[in-house]
């Protein structure tokens, strides 16, 4: 299953027309963050750029300013990704403490969210197999019985994730959030490949969604690399041998990320636009 964390880096540039300002007010209990200085970062013309910065002071901090593009963008601390969020309009309220880290106050801030937090606890479920595992060989239930019956529970927890994240991304396609959680999935795999789940998401897709450079491109190279798979060799830029594409899709298949989480501590680019 595709892990999805809440310390997901993700500094992806939104440009827009739009005019207006933000205000971030923030309060963490974390006693490692007090004193010292945040960012908010995002990349530009390739490159990690910071957009805002300010100071913990007795658990509290404050970004505010003239808002002309809509970006999802990641508060830093130093070179630290903490968490992602969306700079948009209105008051945006961050609230971090050692248990969680939580954006709301603005729309596109509340979506991403409330849907991390669900797609968080089918994390813990999935976790929680472990622990039913070696209770029930305490137990002294067969291992084949023990397997069977944790292996469905694994696959329908699976299941719910896949519908979780497509559903996502489908509601959210004329947005920032519906590319830039594509980005965050498919950036876990080694190289780019069609799953079940990316070919259901590009049927249903808009022409927009479609359009996204970083969307595009993948769809692109993925599309590509499963010709080479079937033995084909289209034209493009050099792609993977069969077996580095075999061992990807060995991988997801067993139900493990090749590299980090797709919400791991990445730099993207900057090219999902609203």
């Amino acid at each position: 299953m595709k892990k999805i964390t809440y310390a997901l880096a993700m500094a992806v540039s939104v440009f827009a027309s739009c005019t207006g300002s933000y205000n971030v007010q923030g309060s963490s209990s974390v006693s490692a963050l007090d004193g010292s200085k945040l960012y908010l970062k995002a990349i530009k013309n390739n490159e990690l750029k910071n957009i805002d910065s300010c100071d913990v002071v007795h658990g509290q901090f404050n970004f505010n300013g003239t808002l002309d593009t809509v970006r999802m963008v990641n508060l830093f601390m130093d070179d630290q990704s903490i968490m992602p969020m969306v700079l948009e309009e209105g008051e945006i309220t961050i609230k971090i403490d050692n248990a969680s880290q939580k954006v709301s106050g603005t729309p596109l801030n509340e979506k991403l969210y409330d849907f991390l937090d669900k797609h968080n606890r089918l994390d813990n479920q999935m976790n929680e197999l472990a622990h039913k595992q070696s209770q029930m060989m305490l137990d002294g239930i067969d291992e084949n019985e023990i397997n069977q019956k944790l292996s469905i529970e694994a696959a329908q927890i699976a299941k719910e994730e896949d519908k979780l994240v497509t559903s996502f991304i489908v509601d959210n396609f004329d947005n920032v959030l519906g590319p830039g959680v594509f980005m965050m999935i498919t950036s876990g795999y080694q190289y780019p490949i069609l799953t079940p789940q990316i070919e259901d998401i590009m049927s249903k897709a808009t022409d927009k969604f479609k359009s996204n450079p970083y969307v595009s491109e993948y769809y692109k190279i993925a599309s590509e690399n499963e010709a080479r798979m079937q033995g084909l060799e289209p034209d493009g830029t050099p792609t993977p041998t069969q077996a580095q594409l075999q061992e990807t899709i060995d991988s997801i298949s067993a139900g493990q990320q090749v590299n980090n989480s797709p919400f791991s501590q990445k730099v993207l680019t900057d090219s999902i636009k609203k």
